[in-house]
């Protein structure tokens, strides 16, 4: 497409008719002609008439370029034409003319008018030569075209300086049924769209972290599109020029902010994408190719994948050369057939020997391994540099470590059992040879007597023989040839004897450990004693894994799991222990060594089911939103007969958790986690549909959900292994040999094959495109059940309806993300842990419930807004964490909005009174009463009074672990009873309010009702009631020691406007906040009881009106959805 797309025209009319006849017309629609050059192609052409007519073309019609071929526009009933584009070929104009039948055709009919046509083409075409300059110029990477595209940005949505532009494409949005011709652009934080046409300007911004749905889709009208579903809105977008890459990089995107903002657990551990303004397109197609090529060869995380190379790789045992690519990361050499022969090998840097030129003539590549394989590649480009290149990295590798390391890894490229017993031994030689163990469990436990072999065993020596076969013909260990034939027999079961070797080799653990010597020795020691949440679950869990195997009867076999549990909690304690980890180690244990099951663990747990055993088992969610959708494709019949989807979830969850192991028989199940080994999730999903299927009729006949899951138990007790040579009293399957069972028995390794033949064809790479696509789903779906639940609770104790109250959590949802966007190291992003208690799981700070005020409150127009923001924050800050919860957002909204007279006014008097009040003014006065960013968190974490210091002890001491060991249900117990006693605060136990407290009180009542019209009588009221309490207060202070001369304080209150004039006089003689307790008793400071001021304010009717004045809080929630991204940005 990039050569055809170098020659589309800007639109230009053709108004001459005797231009056209010059032209033949080859094609036409309703509203496209292709043409060619009259005299072109037809025998005789090039002679004079030829000449004649391209000498005149090129005089009459400038358009023609002196190309051959051409496109032009028209509408019916139009005799002005316009030209498009231009080709030298017939091939090259037939690929435009392809594009605009399949992409703009079917569109043109939606338009009302020829004009709109016309105008929408116009902007088509010229977007299309933008798109193809563009393309060119970021990949030559031209800084002056890029700050053009950036400049438009910026300029179009007004995003903060730091918001990252990664790129931008020429595509239309449909609004409704119409297209909009404009650019997309993808960036950070956001996916968003501008279109200027026809007088109508369109602007959307997206944030990457509100999308649920992001799918390549096509219908009727739309051929092929990307839809974007956000909040339950539907967008599309189509007319991409390479919709492919663009869909590719928004996947990219999107899952990149969710995996950021809402998966903290797994990101943390992600060095290479922390920071958000180092990404780049280039970055991110470089990642996703990195992270396919570990995934699918099996290899460390850490591996970049770092040059690509199409060849032919000689197999000596087939006699032939396999076309395919060469893939070279830092330590790996790797290689896949892309001519349907499934031959993939991977030679690691540490095996190989040596690396030279072979053959010349085929530009050859030789590379000598210590299994004394020599691996030939040819038809490689560049041979000679790619040599070099290698045999640098080799002699880089070749240091004393990797040497080390190759002693490790030869344990399982071995063909000497007594070579593969060395590694571990030498490594144990210290005292930890009593506590790691040195045997797989199933040759302590299960000895096989070689001397008595009955048909079973036969059968299990012909197996190891045709490995054996294998071996010599593909290659030992891991730089071994793989190939169908390796598939089937690994569908046949592996020996019992070979399938810890192999499952280390084709897990890719063995890698692992090869590059790790001594490590697993150094965690057992470091761990073995830690007293975590996660040990006290390994402990509870131990005797529960694979209880009736006398391997799990005794202390050896629970003590190497324990060791194994424990020493991996310690390595990742993201995911410390979940269940079913137990389970799968347990297996992993009867067939490898101790270290081995240790890598083989972090091989799944990190590589192959990623996400799976972290706290809310995402990855596993994730699979089976994959599978649900498998089942729709595959299994039609089963979805249309079954109401409710989720009925295979719930059934299917320990399949995925387990690999089948919980459900089968112990001598099923290992023949399935030799798959797995083989084949990844794929193998699991292949098997759930070949279940499913297996027993379609009966579950068809079902009527509820229980009878299916019955139905589906029944089959899986009746699975057997007739091959297993497990003894019978090991074999869970073999009690139900002698009963009578109404259902059939079925054989595991027939179901594994039938799923392999019926399902083998669902390839690994869709598989991946569905885990990602379903885990923006999968996310937002577990965010609208946390929502829903912070939702239940809070409207408990607010007032809102449901919809504004759902409407002001996202608004602090969003705050909550926009101090993410553009700060690294956010401390709301640190504190955010989806695994807390769900009110806990989003909280702001100081900043972010300032801006949250300013839209939202209705004293939002106050003069002292910001200190009233501060002083509410404060307020609500019981832990003096610097966060707060939705709860306690909504309650203090709720309060301002719904609350009575009586809950407005102590509201603003327990804000002017600690812990919540604290001077601010005077550190700023050039600003008036606004407050900068530093200030107000310097303020907000300002402890004020003794009673604060006690609350935050009293907090630490009660306060569970937040997701850090033990979680002290005792502590939240006695926090919801201190709720429940706060709500019963009798007014007379708040403290009395100050001099300078009143003071600061009258002012802002001052601030709140400027601009009111009541101003005046407002005024006039708060006179009033000041000069009555000032009275009350003398009088009462005379009473109480008529002896003590007290300067009379009622001149504050004679005239309203000066209160700013005697408050500075006031606190110009103030003693500091710490002393203050004590110049109350020492200097008689006169002081206000709450039910003074609140009795006195009851007098005065212009108040009452005042706040019981109804407020719309819909109207400011529809303002602060407009404003909240500009508010965050003018921060």
């Amino acid at each position: 497409m990039a050569a055809a797309a170098a020659m589309w025209l800007k639109p230009e009319e053709v108004l001459l008719k005797n231009a056209l006849k010059l032209w033949v017309q080859e094609r036409s629609n309703q509203y496209f002609v292709l043409q060619r050059r009259r005299g072109y192609g037809e025998e005789g052409g090039g002679g004079l008439a030829g000449l004649l007519v391209g000498t005149l073309d090129a005089v009459l019609d400038s358009t023609s370029k002196v190309a051959p071929f051409r496109i032009l526009h028209q509408t019916p009933d139009s005799q002005v034409y316009w030209s498009i584009a231009c080709g030298s070929s017939r091939e090259e104009i037939t690929e435009h003319w392809d594009w605009l039948e399949h992409n703009v055709m079917k569109t043109l009919s939606v338009f009302d008018s020829n004009e709109d046509i016309t105008s929408f083409v116009q902007g088509k075409i010229r977007g299309l030569i933008a798109e193809e300059g563009k393309g060119s110029f970021v990949k030559e990477e031209d800084p002056e075209k890029f700050r053009e595209g950036l400049m438009k940005f910026e300029k179009c949505f007004g995003l903060p300086e730091q918001e990252k532009l990664v790129t931008y494409y020429s595509c239309s949005y449909w609004k409704g049924r119409v297209p909009c011709q404009g650019w997309l652009y993808l960036s950070t934080n956001f996916l968003s769209f501008y279109s200027f046409l026809l007088g109508a300007e369109i602007k959307l911004i997206i944030s990457w972290d509100e999308i649920s749905k992001l799918e390549k889709t096509s219908n009727v009208i739309l051929t092929e599109s990307i839809h974007v579903c956000s909040r339950g809105e539907d967008h599309y977008f189509s007319m991409f020029l390479h919709i492919s890459e663009t869909f590719l990089l928004m996947e990219q995107l999107a899952n990149y902010a969710v995996r950021r903002l809402f998966d903290k657990e797994t990101f943390e551990n992600d060095l290479v994408l922390r920071d958000p303004l180092q990404i780049t397109k280039r970055g991110l197609e470089s990642r996703a190719h990195s992270e396919q090529f570990s995934a699918f060869f099996r290899l460390p995380k850490e591996e970049t994948l770092k040059e690509v190379h199409e060849c032919f790789l000689w197999v000596p045992f087939s006699h032939y050369n396999t076309h395919g690519k060469m893939c070279i990361s830092e330590n790996y050499i790797c290689f896949a057939s892309q001519d349907g022969s499934l031959c993939s090998v991977i030679i690691p840097l540490r095996e190989v020997t040596g690396v030279d030129k072979a053959d010349p003539a085929y530009r050859g590549v030789s590379i000598s391994t210590k299994g004394k394989t020599a691996f030939r590649f040819t038809e490689v480009r560049d041979f000679e540099q790619l040599v070099a290149k290698l045999r640098m990295k080799c002699n880089a590798t070749s240091s004393p470590q990797h040497i080390i390391n190759t002693e490790v890894a030869a344990s399982s490229a071995s063909d000497s059992p007594k070579d593969f017993d060395a590694g571990p031994s030498k490594l144990d030689q210290k005292d930890n040879s009593k506590t790691v163990s040195t045997e797989a469990l199933m040759t302590v436990y299960h000895p096989q007597d070689a001397e008595n072999l009955d048909s079973k065993m036969l059968k299990e020596k012909m197996k190891e023989q045709s490995w054996n076969i294998l071996f010599v013909e593909r290659g030992h260990g891991v730089s071994m040839f793989r190939t169908k034939k390796t598939r089937d027999l690994v569908v046949r079961g592996i020996p019992e004897a070979l399938r810890g070797e192999l499952w280390l080799l084709f897990s890719g653990a063995v890698n692992d450990m090869a590059s790790n010597p001594g490590y697993y020795t150094e965690l057992v020691e470091k761990s073995l004693g830690t007293c975590t949440l996660a040990t006290d679950e390994i402990e509870r869990d131990l005797r529960r894994s694979l209880p009736e195997h006398p391997a799990f009867q005794s202390d050896t076999g629970i003590s190497a799991l324990r060791r194994v549990l424990t020493a991996y909690a310690y390595r990742n304690p993201q995911i410390g222990y979940c269940q079913a980890m137990n389970i799968l180690t347990s297996v992993l244990l009867l067939y490898a060594k101790e270290e081995e099951a240790f890598w083989l663990l972090v091989a799944v747990c990190e590589r192959m089911l990623p996400d799976y055993f972290n706290r809310r088992i995402i990855g596993a969610l994730v699979d089976q939103a994959v599978f649900e959708e498998l089942i729709r494709v595959h299994l039609p019949q089963l979805t249309d007969h079954m109401t409710d989807m989720t009925f295979f979830s719930s059934v299917s969850l320990s399949w995925f958790l387990t690999l089948f192991i919980s459900v089968l028989p112990i001598e099923s199940a290992v023949n399935v986690v030799d798959c797995f080994f083989y084949d990844g999730i794929k193998a699991i999903l292949q098997l759930g549909l070949a279940v499913l299927e297996y027993n379609m009729e009966k579950l068809l006949t079902c009527k509820d959900d229980a009878e299916a899951v019955t139905v589906l138990n029944r089959f899986f007790d009746s699975v057997t292994n007739k091959d297993s040579p497990l003894p019978p009293a090991v074999q869970q399957g073999s009690n139900l040999s002698d009963t009578k069972s109404d259902h059939p028995k079925v054989d595991i390794t027939d179901l594994i094959r039938e799923s392999n033949e019926r399902y083998g064809d669902i390839r690994y790479e869709d598989v991946e495109s569905m885990r990602c696509r379903n885990r923006l789903y999968v996310i937002q779906t577990l965010e609208a059940t946390t929502k829903q639940n912070v939702l239940r609770v809070v409207s408990q104790e607010v007032k809102f309806s449901p919809s504004d109250l759902e409407e002001l959590y996202e608004l602090f949802k969003k705050e909550h993300f926009l101090s993410c966007y553009w700060n690294v190291n956010s401390p709301v992003l640190q504190h955010h842990d989806a695994s807390l208690p769900y009110l806990d799981q989003y909280r702001i700070d100081c900043q972010q419930f300032r801006v949250l005020c300013h839209l939202l409150s209705p004293w939002s127009h106050c003069a002292n807004r910001d200190s009233l923001a501060l002083w509410t924050f404060r307020l609500m800050d019981e832990s003096s964490d610097g966060l707060i919860n939705f709860k306690q957002f909504a309650c203090v909204l709720d309060t301002m909005y719904n609350g009575s007279f009586t809950d407005k006014l102590k509201l603003l008097f327990k804000l002017h009174i600690p812990p919540a009040f604290t001077e601010v003014e005077s550190l700023s006065p050039s600003k008036g009463g606004d407050l900068s960013k530093e200030e107000l968190i310097h303020f907000s974490q300002l402890s004020v009074s003794s009673v604060g210091d006690s609350l935050e002890s009293d907090y630490l001491k009660s306060s569970p672990e937040k997701g850090k060991g033990k979680v002290d249900i005792q502590a939240y117990l006695k926090q919801w009873q201190d709720e429940l006693l706060k709500k019963e605060e009798n007014i007379k136990d708040l403290p009395r309010m100050n001099q300078s407290q009143f003071i600061q009180f009258s002012k802002t009542l001052y601030n709140l009702f400027h601009g009111d019209p009541e101003e005046e009588l407002l005024y006039r009221a708060i006179a009033v009631v000041t000069s009555l309490l000032l009275k009350m207060e003398e009088v009462g202070r005379r009473l109480q020691s008529p002896t003590s001369p007290v300067k009379s304080p009622v001149a504050v209150a004679e005239v309203p406007d000066e209160i700013p004039r005697k408050e500075q006089e006031e606190r110009s003689s103030e003693p500091t906040e710490g002393s203050r307790a004590q110049s109350l008793r020492g200097n008689h400071e006169w002081s206000f009881a709450f039910e003074q001021i609140l009795a006195s304010l009851l007098n005065e009717p212009a108040f009452v009106r005042f706040f019981e004045k109804p407020h719309d809080i819909k109207v400011k929630i529809e303002s602060a959805k407009n404003l909240q991204l500009k508010a965050r940005i003018s921060v």
